[in-house]
């Protein structure tokens, strides 16, 4: 039995713990200035004296210009690689917290705000970040020709940069940098500031620009999809030039935690995860400010995990007018390049924005898959790690290889995978999908308010392009609010599996699997709802769908509502309909012999 003194002499080791842990955390306090703000954060940073800092901004504005950043190569994926001028340079510290206390951060010319590597604990609370000038051209279609080849655009210039110069259109024109071409380009509506119903991307190459009265510019270019009279036509350069870094950048970290964020704009993703575990992001918004003339906020993403690991929360957050999806969550394969002997490989990153990647490292458990098959096959654990360069890496495993792994298969890291939830969540107004998750953990999507221009919810593994793992095994989609979907003017659906393979693999083998659909709300223009491939077990249940008369024209009027191709054990009960599509389901002779569907109301061929 404890005793009072006993009882007494842990309380005082109890104080004497948490008073030491408190005075061991290094609090560093900033003031607004009218000035650049960098320097004083470097020296902050650079001058810390213990490994647990906290930097306190005094509520404010900070401005934070490139010619004091930390020059630092920088491998980010999905971006471009390169000498990035980092304005919060963070790496091998324990713990760090920021609180801007509700300031706004500023941010000037090609910088990367934010980078994180090799933290234990990461706290980021209470601020919103902006760039002074987007780097972005903007402008209101007044005339076009499809004859002649051209459309006139009224520039916006309060707040952008740009100038014409030989005939060529050069933005963002700053500090001496610039696209070499206009580059992707989309369509937006001026009203809702949302991508324009059936628009499609552009790469946009004029043949030479055209100065006009009263400020219009003439570009001279034969497209084979023109913005309409009165719409906004955004640029953001070439492809393969227009990432040059997220607003957070996270690498090798773990239990981070985003609170009240705002990213009005950044160049490129808003929040990026690399090999970093347990994530919190709650109640961040990316979008643009409020009363802008603007039409987009970030250049790619709002939020992006590549190869992380244990649990990712994603909770009352509110993502709009990006360049790209709400979410994407994935693993990566990697290619075999070369047998070295019974226990060695040398692989191959595969995709441009991937190279210098961390695929694994000692200790991590992967999958082997063989072609043809896509399935998970064998596994075998890391024992050595010996990079060549950013593209080739040798690996050694802890037991022998398969004995016909052959140059062509293909390796997922099977340790840095996640569970995922999202959840009471609202994106949309943007390009691309709200939603693209690869991962073979659990995922919860519940609550979510969504509206997207591309499928809502995407599930693509694939070794075609982008090379990000991989199947889905255990999929909960639940109680969400699918509002005006998939009015691209490229075909898609609400809720889309579809993966996409090398053509050295069997095209027709299950591949995802366990995915429930369940008592969503779906109000959309178009028939397509659900398209699936290679799917083994889809439970779409519950779910009441209306077809709505007021968002514009139907874009694929011939197409069933629910497609099934190559698919096992589906079963489509207890759904609503309301509307005028004449053909519910579509399923090849593979998926029709498993296809259960009972007590659905309103459809036309279901029962």
């Amino acid at each position: 039995m404890i005793n009072k003194s006993q009882i007494l002499g842990l309380i005082t080791v109890l104080m004497l713990f948490c008073s030491c842990s408190l005075a061991a955390q290094e609090t560093i306090i900033f003031k607004p200035t009218d000035g650049d703000s960098t320097w004083e954060v470097r020296k902050a940073i650079e001058g810390a004296k213990t490994k647990d800092i906290k930097l306190v901004f005094e509520k404010g504005n900070y401005l934070f210009l490139p010619d004091y950043a930390t020059d630092k190569y920088s491998y980010i994926t999905n971006h471009g690689n390169g000498l990035k001028k980092v304005i919060f340079l963070l790496e091998d510290f324990d713990s760090v917290e920021i609180d801007g206390n509700g300031s706004e951060f500023i941010f000037h010319g090609q910088v990367a705000p934010f980078r994180f590597h090799n933290i234990k604990k990461v706290t980021v609370k209470n601020l919103t970040i902006d760039w002074d000038i987007p780097f972005s051209f903007q402008g209101e279609v007044v005339a076009i020709s499809k004859e002649e080849g051209w459309r006139d655009i009224k520039p916006f210039t309060e707040g952008f940069s740009w100038k014409i110069k030989q005939d060529k259109l050069i933005f963002p024109d700053i500090d001496g940098f610039s696209f070499t071409e206009l580059g992707s380009s989309l369509t937006f509506n001026k009203e809702l500031k949302r991508v324009e119903h059936g628009a499609y991307d552009i790469s946009s190459h004029p043949r030479w620009v055209e100065k006009r009265d009263g400020g219009i510019l003439r570009f001279h270019e034969k497209l084979r999809y023109y913005p309409p009279v009165g719409s906004i036509l955004h640029s953001k350069g070439p492809h393969g030039q227009n990432r040059y870094a997220p607003a957070f950048h996270t690498t090798s970290s773990k239990n981070v935690f985003f609170e009240n964020i705002v990213i009005h704009h950044a160049l490129g993703m808003g929040f990026l995860f690399e090999r970093t575990e347990d994530i919190i992001i709650k109640e961040c918004g990316v979008y643009v400010r409020e009363g802008s003339d603007r039409v987009v906020s970030t250049i790619a993403d709002a939020t992006h995990f590549a190869n992380c690991k244990g649990n990712i929360l994603v909770e009352d957050c509110t993502f709009k007018h990006m360049l790209d999806d709400g979410t994407n969550v994935h693993g990566t394969y990697v290619e075999v390049n070369q047998v070295l002997d019974s226990h060695s490989l040398r692989v191959g990153l595969k995709h441009f924005e991937q190279m210098g990647f961390e695929f694994a490292a000692i200790g991590d458990e992967v999958w082997f898959i063989q072609n043809p098959s896509p399935k998970r096959a064998s596994e075998n654990v890391v024992v050595d790690v010996n990079v060549i360069n950013d593209e080739f890496i040798d690996l050694r495993f802890k037991n022998e290889l398969p004995k016909n792994i052959a140059k062509g298969d293909i390796i997922e890291n099977k340790t840095w995978n996640p569970k995922f939830t999202m959840r009471g969540c609202t994106i949309k107004d943007h390009r691309a999908r709200n939603i693209i998750i690869k991962t073979p953990k659990k995922i919860v999507i519940e609550n979510n308010d969504l509206s997207s221009m591309m499928s809502s919810i995407l599930f693509r593994g694939e070794t075609f392009f982008w090379f990000e793992s991989g199947a889905v095994e255990d999929v909960l989609i639940r109680n969400n609010n699918f509002n005006y979907v998939a009015y691209s003017g490229s075909e898609h659906a609400v809720l889309y599996v579809t993966p996409r393979l090398g053509k050295t693999f069997d095209q027709t083998e299950l591949y995802d699997r366990n995915i429930r659909f369940e008592n969503n709300t779906i109000t959309t223009f178009g028939n397509r709802i659900v398209i699936a491939d290679r799917v083994d077990g889809l439970k779409i249940t519950g779910n009441t769908i209306n077809q709505a008369d007021d968002q514009g024209e139907q874009l694929y009027p011939n197409t069933p509502q629910f497609e099934l191709i190559n698919c096992n054990d589906v079963e489509i009960s207890n759904n609503t309909y309301k509307g005028k599509n004449a053909k519910a389901i579509s399923a090849d002779e593979t998926s029709l012999k498993t296809l259960k569907t009972k007590g659905n109301k309103g459809f036309s061929n279901l029962e």
